[in-house]
């Protein structure tokens, strides 16, 4: 799967949003200030896949201003401040916008998926409920396990006093979703986790597209660029003095004749390359 990702990222690059984490809270706030002017308004919004068959397909896109808590905004900035976007914009930045993208994009794809698949087997009887019960509170709690899968042992402050690893907040998060599914199905709202299970296969997906994890921790990639560092030849380091060619014999390079050609050598043991002058003219190494 991770190689068919590479894939549509190096074809459908351009369409990766940089900074999405922030375009998310901007329609979280949109969606509070219609709550608080007319909480009728977000009735004419979310993901009722009855009224979308009627004609009105702009809810496939409004119903992610759904607010994930209505009741209580201070949570909701505090959460967002201090939680949410620092571990989006990290992840965005770890991974890169095209895969973050493509990982937010999924999961408001699986869940309109499932809120089709309840109309279908149900007869939209549930159909105003579960558009209520529709927003994106769970798809930004899978960027937190995401995160998690990536920092494992990374620590953060629970109530800004309790040291704790990401590893055990995500364990414990993912352990109250399960729960608060069974509870949902245990008092007849089984429509409702709709949305955590899309994002819990969202996140399945997310990490089986990315088995080779630990290419984007932190201490894995200080190890690959100190690597490099280490490996760039001689007079090619960062700075004024950067060139992309190097005769191995006179030792030009291109900033000394904007003219002259370089080519490598096939028939010398490694990567030498020489000057248009010397190309064929010097002794293969073997």
């Amino acid at each position: 799967m991770r190689d068919f990702i590479d894939k549509l990222e190096r074809k459908y690059h351009r369409f990766a949003i940089p900074n999405l984490t922030m375009y998310l809270i901007a329609c979280y706030v949109v969606g509070y200030v219609l709550y608080y002017v007319n909480p009728r308004i977000l009735l004419l919004l979310d993901l009722n896949v009855s009224m979308i068959l009627r004609g009105q397909i702009w809810r496939l896109v409004t119903w992610i201003i759904y607010p994930p808590n209505t009741g209580n905004f201070l949570l909701f900035v505090i959460s967002i401040m201090f939680f949410y976007y620092p571990l989006g914009k990290s992840l965005d930045r770890a991974i890169g916008s095209f895969r973050y993208t493509l990982f937010i994009a999924n999961g408001m794809l699986l869940t309109i998926i499932g809120a089709f698949l309840l109309h279908i087997f149900t007869g939209g009887v549930y159909d105003n409920y579960a558009g209520m019960s529709m927003s994106t509170y769970y798809i930004c709690l899978s960027v937190f396990l995401a995160f998690a899968s990536l920092f494992p042992d990374m620590q953060i402050l629970l109530w800004f006093v309790i040291p704790i690893r990401m590893k055990w907040m995500a364990i414990v998060y993912a352990a109250i979703v399960l729960y608060t599914m069974f509870d949902y199905i245990r008092y007849g709202y089984w429509f409702m986790i709709i949305p955590a299970a899309a994002s819990l296969i969202n996140f399945g997906l997310f990490y089986l597209g990315n088995k080779d994890i630990s290419r984007y921790r932190p201490r894995e990639v200080k190890r690959r660029r100190d690597f490099q560092k280490a490996m760039q030849p001689e007079g090619r380091v960062q700075g004024s003095n950067v060139t992309k060619h190097k005769c191995a014999i006179c030792g030009r390079t291109e900033k000394d004749s904007p003219d002259l050609e370089f080519r490598f050598c096939s028939k010398c043991n490694g990567n030498y390359e020489y000057c248009q002058d010397h190309l064929f003219t010097h002794t293969h190494v073997q």
